[in-house]
């Protein structure tokens, strides 16, 4: 089908904004990219699976301004004992990270990774592989266009968590990463991420994951509340491998997280978990597509969203099962705690499966605090507000409790209490 000339035009002004990256071992890569997303065109509100958010501004040829956040917060992970790599704006930053160095780890720079190199035949195979049956035009624009990003390779168990911090300076900044992950048989590691990054965000990651290999993923989007951002993960498990993933998200005019699970192998395990927190102008959407095509696997897919002041959520969940997945073990959970009648949490969820031997559910709700137990803790001398923070807290709970690390839980439990006490106050 012939792309509609309003679509084709306005991928072509999005297009000679960029400068197609030249030479080195992605270069076949970024231009099949480049043909790709000429072929589908850039998203709009007419696409399915783009009805409920807006795309406009994640895809004209400017990056909106977005002000910057001045506060003395710590950051997220600071005490977390980690191999730190810094982002200003899109750009690495040397001077801020440290020595990319580590036991059964290996770290390279898309910009500058030498012309033999092991992700020649990894970058951007699976983004290639998740345009199917939806296509997600962005991740294969930031296949195309991505300067940098970091190439990991895990042969064992990684002694500390790598943690990429991405820090915001422009106002203007129009970022685009893309990181490829691989983890070989029986290797483990746990990828942290958190900050703005820029006004505008693309970023894409691909993660391989071997038969016994083991990934943990846990990001923490915040602080600056005009940035834009649109995330893409897709990742492919093989025998009894296990990726997790978590991800907090407070304040951003417009967030976009996608994420495409593959399970290929036999016992495979894939959960992908998230809590936001939403005020007033806040969009956030959340669209996961997981397929079962492996035997007696399991899959989790499990969102809270929080939302006042007319802030809105999105929610779109698919679990595909394949014929012949048999034993497949699919749980979704969709909810939205909606503090006042302005706001709204939009969800679709989805089931296809082709196979007799499975046990699959999802569900989906929106509802007010609960007035009972408001009733109960305020009998016991807890006043409104700190009261509603315990319920909400409460809330967000099933989601949190999918990061496996006790610490780590405490820490994001702090940083919502945090948060909901900034906007009580």
């Amino acid at each position: 089908m012939a792309l509609p000339q309003i679509k084709q035009d306005a991928t072509e002004v999005r297009l000679a904004a960029l400068d197609l990256p030249k030479g080195g071992w992605a270069q076949a890569a970024r231009e099949d990219a480049l043909a790709r997303v000429r072929a589908m065109g850039l998203p709009s509100g007419r696409d399915e699976y783009w009805k409920y958010t807006r795309p406009d501004t994640l895809v004209q040829p400017d990056a909106p301004k977005a002000s910057l956040l001045e506060t003395d917060e710590t950051l997220i992970f600071d005490d977390v004992d980690r191999l730190k790599i810094v982002f200003v704006d899109g750009v690495f930053s040397a001077a801020e990270s440290d020595d990319l160095a580590m036991e059964h780890v290996s770290i390279d720079r898309l910009a500058d990774a030498p012309d033999i190199h092991w992700a020649k035949d990894h970058y951007g195979v699976l983004e290639t592989r998740g345009q199917t049956p939806v296509q997600r035009p962005l991740a294969t624009l930031n296949t195309a266009f991505a300067t940098d990003g970091l190439l990991i390779q895990v042969t064992g168990k990684a002694p500390k968590p790598i943690s990429v911090i991405y820090r915001h300076e422009s106002e203007t900044s129009d970022a685009i990463l893309h990181h490829v992950v691989k983890i070989e048989n029986g290797a483990e590691l746990t990828l942290l991420e958190n900050g703005p990054a820029a006004a505008r965000f693309n970023k894409c990651m691909e993660v391989e994951i071997a038969d016994g290999g083991v990934f943990h993923h846990i990001r923490a989007q915040g602080r600056d509340h005009e940035r834009r951002a649109a995330t893409a993960i897709f990742t492919r498990l093989g025998e009894e491998s296990v990726f997790k993933s978590f991800t907090l998200t407070a304040n951003g005019v417009l967030t976009r997280n996608e994420c495409v699970i593959e399970l290929t192998g036999d016992n495979a395990v894939a959960h992908v978990a998230g809590a936001c927190v939403g005020d007033g102008d806040f969009h956030h959407d959340d669209t996961v597509f997981i397929t079962h095509d492996a035997l007696n696997c399991e899959s989790r897919q499990v969102f809270k969203k929080v939302l006042r002041n007319g802030a809105t959520g999105v929610f779109q969940g698919k679990i595909l099962v394949k014929q012949g997945a048999q034993k497949t073990d699919g749980y979704q959970i969709s909810q939205s705690l909606l503090l006042d009648e302005d706001s709204q949490f939009l969800a679709k969820p989805e089931l296809e499966i082709y196979a007799d031997d499975v046990v699959c559910s999802h569900g989906s709700t929106s509802g007010a605090i609960d007035e009972e137990g408001l009733f109960y803790l305020r009998s016991r001398g807890i006043e409104e507000g700190p009261a509603t923070d315990l319920l909400t807290i409460a809330f967000l709970a099933e989601a949190v409790m999918e990061i496996e690390d006790q610490a780590i839980q405490d820490e994001i439990n702090s940083r919502v209490e945090a948060w909901l006490s900034r906007r009580r106050g």
